[in-house]
C-alpha cells in the first residue's frame, strides 16, 4: 500500500487499486502468509509436538527396511486391497510410514496408517497432536469451514494479492531506489519505506508463491475447460483425470490366491533402472491376489518438478510390465514445476532457511500495508479533527491480527504440552486452543486503547513464545538440555527458534512502550514555537 505521489492518471488509478487490494483481504493474507510459511518447517514442528518420537534415522537399507513395513502390514491389515510404504529418505518423511486402504480389517476400519521404526519395524506411538502438517494446511484450509467456501475465498484472496503486486510494480517508479530508502522515526514515510523494502526484497517469491497458489486450485477455478473438451458434469470430470493422472497396467483382482513377488527384487530393478537413485515409495494392489500390482515411485522432492518417475510391477512374477517417467507433457510439466517450487519440499536446508526468510518478508509486507493505510489515515482524520469508525474498526483488526494470530499459534504450541495425554479429540482441542485464544485476544484488542492494545499484545506474545522452551523442559525429557548434549537438532532448533521469536516481541513491546512514553512527553511538554527573535 503506497502514497507515493502520482500524476499519471493511469498510475493513479493504480495505486487506488494497489491499496484496496492489499486491504479488503490482508488479513486473510496475513493468515495464509503466516500458515502456509510454518508449512516449510511442518516436519521439525511436527517432531516437537511429538516428543515421544525417537530421532530419526535415514540411511538404512531400503530393501530392510521395506521388508519389515511388509512385515508389519501382513500382521496389521491382511485384508486390505492396497498397500503403501514410504520410505525415509529426506526430512519430508523422519521415518518410515505404511498406509492401508479398503478391506476388511481386524478392527473393523476400512483404512488407517503408522509410522514405524526403521530397525524394528515396529510401530511408533506418540500423543495424538495436529502437529506442524495442520498449522501448514490451514492456509488453505482455513479451518472450521467447507471445503468449497475456502477454495474460492483462499482464491480471491490470492488473485487480491497478485493484483497488488502487479500494480505495487507499476505504481513505484523508482522501485528499487525505494529499496535502498529508509527513514526511521518519520511516522507515515518510516512505513511506507520499510513497506516498499520488503516488497522489493521479496518480490520474485511473492510473485512465484502466489501465481503458483492459484496454479495449485485451477481445476477448481476454471471447470469449464474441463467442461468445453469433456463435457459437464462429473463422469466426464473423472475421465479427464483418468486421463491426465492415470496410472499404467492396473487392473482388478482376480480373486485367485498368489504370493507376492520378492521386494528385494524389485526395489533392486529399480534402482538400476534409475542408475541408484533412492526409490521413495511402493504401493502394492490387491496384495495376495494373481493380478497384484506393485507400483515404484520415484523421490519427487530430488527436483523442484512436483512429479517422480513410475515403474510397474506384476506382483507374483516381479517382472516389469509398465513404465511412466515424470516428465509426461510440457503442460503438465510446468504445473508440476509450479507446484515443487509452491511447497518446497526439493528445498536443502539453506533454500529452505531462504523459503522461510521470504515467506516471512511477504508477511511482513501485508502488515506494513495494514499499517500504513492506518497510519495515514488518522493523519488526515486528526488534521479534520474528527474520527472515524473504519479507521477504528481497521486498527482494532489490525492488533488482533498482526500480533494476535502470532500469540494464538503459541497457544497452540502451549495446548500441545499441558492438554492431558488420554484428552479425547486431543488433536482437534490443540486447534480449538488456538482458535479460542485468537478471539479472546480480538476482544482485547476491541477493549483496549489503541497503543495499549499493541503494547499488551507484544508482550504477551513475547511471554507466550519466550517461556515455550522452559515449558517443554517442565513437560518432556527433549528439552535445551538434553537435545544440545544429544545433537537432537530439530528439537534445539524448534526451542532456539521460539527463544528468538520471544525475544523478537520482547524487543517490539519495549519499542512500543518507548515510543509511548515520548508522545505523552510530547504531548504534556510541547516543543516551544520557533518566533522571529530565533530566526
Amino acid at each position: 500500500m503506497t502514497d507515493a505521489p502520482v500524476k499519471n492518471p493511469f498510475r493513479q488509478a493504480m495505486a487506488w487499486l494497489h491499496t484496496w487490494a492489499g486491504l479488503l483481504l490482508g488479513w486473510v493474507l496475513y493468515f495464509m502468509f503466516v500458515t502456509g510459511t510454518l508449512g516449510y518447517l511442518d516436519t521439525e514442528i511436527d517432531r516437537w509436538m511429538n516428543p515421544e518420537l525417537p530421532v530419526s534415522q535415514r540411511g538404512l537399507p531400503a530393501q530392510e527396511v521395506a521388508q519389515r513395513s511388509l512385515a508389519y502390514l501382513q500382521t496389521r491389515a491382511p485384508a486390505a486391497e492396497s498397500w503403501v510404504i514410504s520410505l525415509p529418505l529426506t526430512r519430508n518423511e523422519p521415518y518410515p510410514r505404511v498406509f492401508w486402504r479398503g478391506g476388511a480389517q481386524p478392527d473393523g476400519l476400512g483404512s488407517g496408517e503408522q509410522m514405524l521404526d526403521p530397525l524394528t519395524g515396529t510401530a511408533l506411538f506418540g500423543r495424538e497432536t495436529g502437529g506442524g502438517q495442520t498449522l501448514y494446511r490451514m492456509h488453505w484450509k482455513l479451518h472450521y469451514l467447507p471445503e468449497a467456501v475456502t477454495d474460492w475465498i483462499v482464491g480471491v484472496a490470492s488473485l487480491f494479492m497478485l493484483i497488488a503486486l502487479v500494480t505495487g510494480v507499476i505504481v513505484h517508479k523508482k522501485i528499487f531506489a525505494d529499496f535502498f530508502t529508509f527513514r526511521p522515526g518519520k511516522g507515515q514515510r518510516s512505513w511506507l519505506d520499510a513497506h516498499n523494502m520488503v516488497s522489493v526484497l521479496s518480490l520474485p517469491f511473492q510473485l512465484m508463491i502466489t501465481y503458483s497458489g492459484l496454479i495449485f486450485m485451477m481445476f477448481v477455478y476454471l471447470p469449464l475447460i474441463i467442461a468445453a473438451w469433456y463435457g459437464a458434469g462429473e463422469k466426464p470430470r473423472q475421465t479427464f483425470f483418468d486421463e491426465v493422472f492415470e496410472t499404467p497396467a492396473q487392473s482388478a483382482a482376480s480373486g485367485r490366491p498368489a504370493p507376492l513377488a520378492s521386494l528385494s527384487s524389485v526395489l533392486g530393478e529399480a534402482e538400476r533402472r534409475w542408475n541408484g537413485a533412492p526409490v521413495a515409495s511402493l504401493e502394492i494392489r490387491h496384495p495376495g491376489d494373481a493380478q497384484a500390482r506393485i507400483l515404484v515411485r520415484g523421490d519427487f522432492a530430488a527436483g523442484a518438478l512436483r512429479a517422480a518417475d513410475l515403474l510397474v510391477f506384476d506382483g507374483v512374477s516381479g517382472e516389469l510390465i509398465a513404465e511412466q517417467p515424470a516428465l509426461r507433457s510440457t503442460s503438465k510439466a510446468f504445473r508440476d514445476l509450479m507446484l515443487g517450487l509452491h511447497e518446497g519440499l526439493f528445498a536443502a536446508p539453506l533454500l529452505r532457511a531462504f523459503y522461510l526468510l521470504f515467506g516471512l518478508l511477504g508477511a511482513l509486507m501485508i502488515a506494513t500495508g495494514l499499517v500504513l493505510w492506518t497510519t495515514k489515515r488518522r493523519q488526515r482524520l486528526e488534521a479534520a479533527d474528527h474520527g472515524h469508525l473504519g479507521l477504528r474498526l481497521t486498527e482494532r483488526l489490525n492488533v488482533a491480527t498482526l500480533i494476535g494470530l502470532p500469540v494464538a499459534i503459541a497457544g497452540y504450541f502451549w495446548a500441545n504440552r499441558l492438554l492431558p495425554l488420554t484428552l479425547d479429540e486431543r488433536a482437534a482441542w490443540e486447534l480449538h486452543c488456538l482458535f479460542i485464544t485468537w478471539l479472546l485476544l480480538f476482544l482485547h484488542a476491541a477493549l483496549r486503547p489503541r497503543e495499549a492494545a499493541w503494547r499488551e499484545q507484544s508482550w504477551a506474545a513475547a511471554l507466550a513464545f519466550g517461556l515455550l522452551p522452559g515449558l517443554n523442559a517442565l513437560t518432556s525429557s527433549r528439552h535445551l538440555g538434553h537435545s544440545l548434549v544429544q545433537g537432537d537438532w530439530i528439537m534445539a532448533g524448534i526451542d532456539l527458534g521460539l527463544l528468538a521469536m520471544g525475544i523478537a516481541f520482547a524487543l517490539l513491546a519495549l519499542h512500543l512502550r518507548r515510543r509511548s512514553r515520548q508522545a505523552r512527553k510530547q504531548q504534556f511538554w510541547p516543543a516551544p514555537s520557533r518566533t522571529s527573535a530565533d530566526c
